[in-house]
Protein backbone atom coordinates (compact mmCIF):
# COMPACT_ATOMS: atom_id res chain seq x y z
CA UNK A 1 0.00 0.00 0.00
CA UNK A 2 1.23 3.88 -0.29
CA UNK A 3 2.48 5.14 2.16
CA UNK A 4 3.06 1.65 4.33
CA UNK A 5 6.80 2.27 4.40
CA UNK A 6 10.02 3.93 2.38
CA UNK A 7 10.95 2.75 -0.56
CA UNK A 8 13.68 0.08 -0.74
CA UNK A 9 16.24 1.71 -3.25
CA UNK A 10 15.18 0.37 -7.01
CA UNK A 11 18.05 -0.70 -9.56
CA UNK A 12 20.14 2.02 -11.39
CA UNK A 13 17.56 3.55 -13.45
CA UNK A 14 17.34 3.60 -17.17
CA UNK A 15 17.36 6.46 -19.62
CA UNK A 16 13.73 7.13 -19.10
CA UNK A 17 14.34 7.87 -15.18
CA UNK A 18 17.61 9.23 -15.86
CA UNK A 19 15.75 12.34 -18.18
CA UNK A 20 12.94 12.56 -15.66
CA UNK A 21 15.16 13.19 -13.00
CA UNK A 22 17.52 15.46 -15.03
CA UNK A 23 13.94 17.33 -16.39
CA UNK A 24 13.59 17.87 -12.43
CA UNK A 25 16.64 18.78 -11.27
CA UNK A 26 17.43 21.37 -14.00
CA UNK A 27 15.05 24.39 -12.37
CA UNK A 28 16.81 23.71 -9.38
CA UNK A 29 20.36 23.69 -10.33
CA UNK A 30 19.59 26.74 -12.31
CA UNK A 31 18.22 28.87 -9.74
CA UNK A 32 21.08 31.85 -10.28
CA UNK A 33 19.26 32.75 -13.27
CA UNK A 34 15.51 33.17 -13.05
CA UNK A 35 14.85 33.20 -16.68
CA UNK A 36 16.53 30.19 -17.05
CA UNK A 37 14.85 28.55 -13.91
CA UNK A 38 11.69 29.23 -15.94
CA UNK A 39 12.62 27.95 -18.90
CA UNK A 40 13.90 24.83 -17.60
CA UNK A 41 10.62 24.14 -15.48
CA UNK A 42 8.58 25.15 -18.43
CA UNK A 43 10.17 22.11 -20.28
CA UNK A 44 9.71 20.02 -17.36
CA UNK A 45 6.22 20.88 -17.06
CA UNK A 46 5.82 20.04 -20.83
CA UNK A 47 8.20 17.00 -20.70
CA UNK A 48 7.56 15.18 -17.63
CA UNK A 49 3.73 14.37 -18.01
CA UNK A 50 4.53 12.72 -21.25
CA UNK A 51 7.77 10.46 -20.25
CA UNK A 52 6.21 9.55 -17.12
CA UNK A 53 3.22 7.85 -18.78
CA UNK A 54 1.95 4.81 -16.98
CA UNK A 55 2.97 6.05 -13.41
CA UNK A 56 -0.36 7.35 -12.10
CA UNK A 57 0.63 5.37 -8.99
CA UNK A 58 3.58 7.39 -8.19
CA UNK A 59 1.48 10.51 -7.93
CA UNK A 60 -0.73 8.39 -5.86
CA UNK A 61 1.97 8.48 -3.23
CA UNK A 62 1.12 12.46 -2.99
CA UNK A 63 -2.25 12.92 -2.12
CA UNK A 64 -2.55 14.79 1.23
CA UNK A 65 0.29 16.59 0.03
CA UNK A 66 -1.77 17.37 -3.41
CA UNK A 67 -4.89 17.86 -1.91
CA UNK A 68 -3.35 20.62 0.83
CA UNK A 69 -1.57 22.25 -2.95
CA UNK A 70 -4.76 21.77 -4.83
CA UNK A 71 -6.93 23.90 -2.18
CA UNK A 72 -4.13 26.65 -1.93
CA UNK A 73 -4.36 26.82 -5.82
CA UNK A 74 -8.79 26.88 -5.09
CA UNK A 75 -8.75 29.29 -2.37
CA UNK A 76 -5.89 31.74 -4.63
CA UNK A 77 -8.51 31.61 -7.47
CA UNK A 78 -11.17 32.51 -5.82
CA UNK A 79 -9.00 35.41 -3.83
CA UNK A 80 -8.51 36.74 -7.57
CA UNK A 81 -12.47 36.41 -8.29
CA UNK A 82 -13.61 38.71 -5.75
CA UNK A 83 -10.54 41.07 -5.36
CA UNK A 84 -11.42 44.56 -5.78
CA UNK A 85 -9.20 44.73 -8.87
CA UNK A 86 -9.35 41.42 -10.68
CA UNK A 87 -7.33 42.62 -13.26
CA UNK A 88 -4.36 43.22 -10.83
CA UNK A 89 -4.44 40.30 -8.96
CA UNK A 90 -4.91 38.42 -12.33
CA UNK A 91 -0.98 38.36 -12.83
CA UNK A 92 -0.36 36.56 -8.87
CA UNK A 93 -1.90 33.47 -10.93
CA UNK A 94 1.56 32.64 -12.37
CA UNK A 95 2.56 31.44 -8.78
CA UNK A 96 0.84 28.52 -10.43
CA UNK A 97 3.49 27.68 -12.72
CA UNK A 98 6.16 27.34 -9.75
CA UNK A 99 4.08 24.90 -7.71
CA UNK A 100 4.10 22.64 -10.47
CA UNK A 101 7.26 21.74 -8.75
CA UNK A 102 5.71 19.45 -6.29
CA UNK A 103 3.28 17.03 -8.61
CA UNK A 104 6.56 17.09 -11.21
CA UNK A 105 8.34 16.05 -8.18
CA UNK A 106 6.25 13.08 -7.51
CA UNK A 107 6.41 12.29 -11.34
CA UNK A 108 10.16 12.39 -11.39
CA UNK A 109 11.78 10.98 -8.37
CA UNK A 110 11.23 7.34 -6.90
CA UNK A 111 12.79 5.89 -3.76
CA UNK A 112 15.80 6.95 -1.88
CA UNK A 113 18.87 6.73 -4.40
CA UNK A 114 16.92 9.38 -6.69
CA UNK A 115 15.80 11.34 -3.57
CA UNK A 116 19.58 11.98 -2.59
CA UNK A 117 20.74 12.59 -5.75
CA UNK A 118 18.63 15.62 -5.34
CA UNK A 119 19.88 16.41 -1.96
CA UNK A 120 23.04 16.21 -3.61
CA UNK A 121 22.30 18.47 -5.99
CA UNK A 122 20.99 21.07 -3.66
CA UNK A 123 24.09 20.52 -1.62
CA UNK A 124 26.54 21.72 -4.64
CA UNK A 125 24.05 24.40 -6.00
CA UNK A 126 23.94 25.95 -2.31
CA UNK A 127 27.79 25.84 -2.06
CA UNK A 128 28.34 27.49 -5.43
CA UNK A 129 25.85 30.03 -4.21
CA UNK A 130 27.62 30.56 -1.01
CA UNK A 131 31.08 30.93 -2.85
CA UNK A 132 29.93 33.37 -4.85
CA UNK A 133 28.69 35.26 -1.95
CA UNK A 134 31.46 35.01 0.21
CA UNK A 135 33.66 36.52 -3.13
CA UNK A 136 31.54 39.52 -3.22
CA UNK A 137 33.66 40.60 0.39
CA UNK A 138 36.56 40.70 -2.27
CA UNK A 139 34.44 43.73 -4.25
CA UNK A 140 33.38 45.96 -0.64
CA UNK A 141 30.04 43.95 0.04
CA UNK A 142 29.33 43.03 3.65
CA UNK A 143 27.97 45.52 5.27
CA UNK A 144 24.23 46.86 5.68
CA UNK A 145 24.72 49.15 2.18
CA UNK A 146 25.94 46.22 0.17
CA UNK A 147 25.18 43.15 1.61
CA UNK A 148 26.51 39.94 0.00
CA UNK A 149 23.80 38.18 -2.13
CA UNK A 150 25.22 35.80 -4.15
CA UNK A 151 24.00 35.58 -7.67
CA UNK A 152 20.69 36.63 -6.61
CA UNK A 153 18.95 39.98 -7.19
CA UNK A 154 18.58 40.11 -3.10
CA UNK A 155 20.05 39.05 -0.14
CA UNK A 156 16.79 37.92 1.02
CA UNK A 157 16.79 35.37 -1.62
CA UNK A 158 20.30 34.14 -1.18
CA UNK A 159 19.43 32.99 2.46
CA UNK A 160 16.30 32.10 2.00
CA UNK A 161 17.64 29.45 -1.21
CA UNK A 162 20.82 28.49 1.49
CA UNK A 163 18.53 28.36 4.96
CA UNK A 164 16.47 25.65 3.42
CA UNK A 165 19.61 23.56 1.53
CA UNK A 166 21.84 24.57 5.39
CA UNK A 167 19.04 22.16 7.50
CA UNK A 168 19.45 19.67 4.85
CA UNK A 169 23.30 19.49 5.38
CA UNK A 170 23.10 19.62 8.95
CA UNK A 171 20.61 16.47 9.09
CA UNK A 172 23.16 14.57 7.20
CA UNK A 173 25.79 15.73 9.58
CA UNK A 174 23.45 14.66 13.13
CA UNK A 175 22.60 11.47 11.25
CA UNK A 176 25.45 10.81 8.88
CA UNK A 177 24.18 7.82 5.92
CA UNK A 178 25.63 7.14 2.96
CA UNK A 179 22.78 5.82 1.11
CA UNK A 180 22.68 2.88 -1.49
CA UNK A 181 26.15 2.51 -3.11
CA UNK A 182 27.13 5.27 -6.26
CA UNK A 183 29.19 4.20 -8.88
CA UNK A 184 29.32 7.37 -10.24
CA UNK A 185 32.53 9.45 -9.44
CA UNK A 186 30.45 12.81 -8.74
CA UNK A 187 28.14 11.06 -6.67
CA UNK A 188 30.38 9.37 -4.61
CA UNK A 189 32.47 13.01 -3.73
CA UNK A 190 29.69 14.69 -3.49
CA UNK A 191 29.08 12.29 -0.98
CA UNK A 192 32.61 12.20 0.99
CA UNK A 193 32.30 13.55 4.32
CA UNK A 194 34.96 15.89 3.55
CA UNK A 195 33.03 17.40 0.89
CA UNK A 196 29.36 17.57 2.81
CA UNK A 197 31.74 18.97 5.72
CA UNK A 198 33.33 22.03 3.15
CA UNK A 199 29.37 22.62 1.99
CA UNK A 200 28.12 22.93 6.03
CA UNK A 201 30.80 25.44 6.92
CA UNK A 202 30.42 27.48 3.62
CA UNK A 203 26.93 27.30 3.70
CA UNK A 204 26.77 29.03 7.16
CA UNK A 205 29.28 31.54 6.56
CA UNK A 206 27.53 33.06 3.75
CA UNK A 207 24.31 32.90 5.87
CA UNK A 208 26.01 34.64 8.66
CA UNK A 209 27.56 36.97 6.18
CA UNK A 210 24.26 38.10 4.99
CA UNK A 211 23.46 39.42 7.84
CA UNK A 212 19.85 38.18 7.70
CA UNK A 213 18.53 37.94 11.10
CA UNK A 214 15.48 35.94 9.83
CA UNK A 215 17.62 33.24 8.61
CA UNK A 216 19.81 33.62 11.67
CA UNK A 217 16.76 33.05 13.82
CA UNK A 218 15.46 29.99 12.18
CA UNK A 219 18.39 27.98 11.90
CA UNK A 220 18.60 28.62 16.00
CA UNK A 221 15.16 26.97 15.88
CA UNK A 222 15.16 24.54 13.25
CA UNK A 223 18.95 23.49 15.09
CA UNK A 224 17.30 23.64 18.87
CA UNK A 225 14.28 21.36 17.14
CA UNK A 226 16.94 18.43 16.13
CA UNK A 227 18.73 18.62 19.60
CA UNK A 228 15.78 18.49 21.28
CA UNK A 229 14.51 15.64 19.37
CA UNK A 230 17.71 14.09 18.53
CA UNK A 231 20.21 14.65 21.22
CA UNK A 232 18.80 16.68 24.15
CA UNK A 233 21.98 16.00 25.88
CA UNK A 234 24.07 18.05 23.72
CA UNK A 235 21.54 21.18 25.08
CA UNK A 236 23.84 21.98 27.87
CA UNK A 237 26.52 22.86 25.03
CA UNK A 238 24.82 25.11 23.34
CA UNK A 239 24.99 28.00 25.11
CA UNK A 240 28.60 27.63 25.61
CA UNK A 241 28.96 27.55 21.65
CA UNK A 242 27.08 30.58 21.57
CA UNK A 243 29.46 32.54 23.59
CA UNK A 244 32.06 31.17 21.17
CA UNK A 245 30.52 32.07 18.03
CA UNK A 246 29.79 35.71 19.48
CA UNK A 247 33.26 36.09 20.72
CA UNK A 248 34.96 34.93 17.18
CA UNK A 249 32.44 37.13 14.98
CA UNK A 250 33.08 40.08 13.50
CA UNK A 251 31.56 43.31 15.19
CA UNK A 252 29.01 43.99 13.00
CA UNK A 253 27.47 40.40 12.45
CA UNK A 254 27.42 40.45 17.06
CA UNK A 255 25.81 43.83 16.35
CA UNK A 256 23.54 43.13 13.83
CA UNK A 257 22.54 39.83 16.52
CA UNK A 258 21.89 41.72 19.33
CA UNK A 259 19.57 44.09 17.54
CA UNK A 260 17.08 41.65 16.57
CA UNK A 261 14.92 42.28 19.55
CA UNK A 262 15.23 46.21 19.79
CA UNK A 263 12.01 48.23 19.32
CA UNK A 264 14.87 51.22 18.39
CA UNK A 265 16.21 49.02 15.25
CA UNK A 266 13.83 51.17 12.87
CA UNK A 267 13.56 48.19 10.47
CA UNK A 268 11.65 46.34 13.90
CA UNK A 269 9.36 48.98 14.56
CA UNK A 270 8.68 49.17 10.92
CA UNK A 271 7.64 45.17 10.60
CA UNK A 272 5.20 46.06 13.49
CA UNK A 273 3.29 49.01 11.75
CA UNK A 274 3.19 46.26 8.90
CA UNK A 275 1.60 43.58 10.96
CA UNK A 276 -0.75 46.06 12.60
CA UNK A 277 -1.32 47.14 8.60
CA UNK A 278 -1.90 43.36 7.81
CA UNK A 279 -4.72 43.01 10.40
CA UNK A 280 -6.54 45.82 9.66
CA UNK A 281 -6.77 44.48 5.93
CA UNK A 282 -7.75 41.27 7.41
CA UNK A 283 -10.36 42.15 9.42
CA UNK A 284 -12.13 44.12 6.54
CA UNK A 285 -12.02 40.79 4.35
CA UNK A 286 -10.99 37.91 6.14
CA UNK A 287 -11.89 35.07 4.26
CA UNK A 288 -10.53 35.99 0.52
CA UNK A 289 -8.58 39.05 1.03
CA UNK A 290 -8.19 42.31 -0.32
CA UNK A 291 -6.92 40.68 -3.41
CA UNK A 292 -3.93 39.33 -4.39
CA UNK A 293 -0.81 41.61 -5.46
CA UNK A 294 -2.81 44.35 -4.15
CA UNK A 295 -0.51 45.06 -0.69
CA UNK A 296 1.51 46.96 -2.01
CA UNK A 297 -0.53 49.98 -3.35
CA UNK A 298 -3.17 49.66 -0.63
CA UNK A 299 -0.83 50.03 2.51
CA UNK A 300 -0.84 53.33 2.70
CA UNK A 301 -4.88 53.32 3.18
CA UNK A 302 -4.12 50.99 6.25
CA UNK A 303 -1.19 51.84 7.78
CA UNK A 304 -0.53 53.59 11.11
CA UNK A 305 0.19 57.33 11.09
CA UNK A 306 3.63 56.18 12.84
CA UNK A 307 5.16 53.71 10.24
CA UNK A 308 8.18 54.59 9.04
CA UNK A 309 7.63 54.28 5.49
CA UNK A 310 4.14 55.48 3.04
CA UNK A 311 4.93 52.17 1.32
CA UNK A 312 6.07 48.82 1.39
CA UNK A 313 6.73 45.78 -1.01
CA UNK A 314 4.97 43.28 1.03
CA UNK A 315 4.36 42.83 4.76
CA UNK A 316 7.40 41.16 5.57
CA UNK A 317 5.45 38.13 7.25
CA UNK A 318 4.45 35.29 4.98
CA UNK A 319 1.37 34.60 6.98
CA UNK A 320 0.44 37.86 6.95
CA UNK A 321 0.75 38.91 4.00
CA UNK A 322 -1.29 36.03 2.43
CA UNK A 323 -4.16 36.48 5.00
CA UNK A 324 -4.53 40.38 4.15
CA UNK A 325 -4.35 39.43 0.11
CA UNK A 326 -5.83 36.62 -0.17
CA UNK A 327 -7.63 35.49 3.34
CA UNK A 328 -7.64 33.28 6.26
CA UNK A 329 -8.76 30.25 4.15
CA UNK A 330 -5.95 30.65 1.82
CA UNK A 331 -3.55 30.71 4.94
CA UNK A 332 -4.81 27.64 6.25
CA UNK A 333 -4.18 25.70 3.07
CA UNK A 334 -0.26 27.29 3.02
CA UNK A 335 -0.11 26.04 6.67
CA UNK A 336 -1.71 23.05 5.83
CA UNK A 337 0.24 22.69 3.03
CA UNK A 338 3.43 22.94 5.10
CA UNK A 339 1.63 20.85 8.03
CA UNK A 340 1.44 18.17 5.88
CA UNK A 341 4.84 17.70 4.77
CA UNK A 342 6.64 17.86 7.93
CA UNK A 343 4.10 15.26 9.36
CA UNK A 344 5.09 12.87 6.94
CA UNK A 345 8.79 13.77 7.16
CA UNK A 346 8.18 13.12 10.78
CA UNK A 347 6.54 9.89 10.21
CA UNK A 348 9.14 8.94 8.20
CA UNK A 349 11.95 9.32 10.74
CA UNK A 350 10.54 7.33 13.24
CA UNK A 351 9.48 4.77 11.13
CA UNK A 352 13.20 4.29 10.14
CA UNK A 353 14.51 4.76 13.75
CA UNK A 354 12.23 1.81 14.74
CA UNK A 355 13.01 -0.66 11.68
CA UNK A 356 16.65 0.91 11.92
CA UNK A 357 16.96 0.81 8.25
CA UNK A 358 15.48 3.36 6.01
CA UNK A 359 16.76 7.34 4.98
CA UNK A 360 15.92 8.91 8.68
CA UNK A 361 18.43 11.73 7.57
CA UNK A 362 16.47 12.71 4.78
CA UNK A 363 13.40 12.24 6.90
CA UNK A 364 14.97 14.35 9.50
CA UNK A 365 16.37 17.03 6.95
CA UNK A 366 13.10 17.60 5.08
CA UNK A 367 11.48 18.57 9.02
CA UNK A 368 14.25 20.33 10.09
CA UNK A 369 14.30 22.49 6.97
CA UNK A 370 10.41 23.35 6.61
CA UNK A 371 10.39 24.33 10.71
CA UNK A 372 13.15 26.72 9.33
CA UNK A 373 11.44 27.80 6.38
CA UNK A 374 8.18 28.22 8.51
CA UNK A 375 10.27 30.45 11.40
CA UNK A 376 11.82 32.62 9.34
CA UNK A 377 8.13 33.27 7.29
CA UNK A 378 7.41 34.87 10.52
CA UNK A 379 9.61 37.78 9.49
CA UNK A 380 10.00 37.99 6.05
CA UNK A 381 7.58 36.94 2.63
CA UNK A 382 9.80 34.21 2.06
CA UNK A 383 6.84 32.19 0.64
CA UNK A 384 6.37 35.10 -2.17
CA UNK A 385 10.07 34.70 -3.66
CA UNK A 386 9.99 32.36 -6.13
CA UNK A 387 13.36 30.92 -6.27
CA UNK A 388 12.71 30.32 -2.35
CA UNK A 389 9.33 28.69 -3.20
CA UNK A 390 10.92 25.96 -5.62
CA UNK A 391 13.40 24.63 -3.18
CA UNK A 392 10.63 24.54 -0.54
CA UNK A 393 8.16 23.04 -2.81
CA UNK A 394 10.70 20.40 -3.81
CA UNK A 395 11.60 19.56 0.06
CA UNK A 396 8.01 19.07 0.64
CA UNK A 397 7.78 16.36 -1.97
CA UNK A 398 10.69 14.14 -0.68
CA UNK A 399 9.30 12.26 1.88
CA UNK A 400 6.67 11.59 -0.35
CA UNK A 401 9.15 10.25 -3.04
CA UNK A 402 9.81 8.06 -0.16
CA UNK A 403 7.04 6.42 -0.07
CA UNK A 404 6.16 2.67 -1.71
CA UNK A 405 4.54 2.85 -5.16
CA UNK A 406 1.32 0.79 -4.49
Amino acid sequence: MAGSGALASPAPNGRRERWAFALYAAPLATLFGLALSNFTLAVATLALPWSARGRRAWLARGQPVLAAAALYCLFLVAAVAASAEPGRSLREVGELFSLGMLPLALLALRGEREVRRLVDILAVAGTAFALHGLAQYLFGYGDLDRRIRGPFSHWMTFSGVLLVIDLLLVAQAVLPSGGPEERGRFWRTVRHPASRATALVLVNLALAGSLTRSAWVAVLVAVLTLVVGRAPRLLSMLLPAALVVLLLAPVPWVARALSIGSLRDASNYDRLCMLTAGARMVSEKPLLGIGPGLVRERYPIYRDATAPRIWVPHLHNSYMQIAAERGLLSLTALVALLGTGFLEAWRGLRRAEREGRGPADLHLGVAAALVAFAVAGLFEHNWGDTEVQRVVLAVLALPFCLREIG
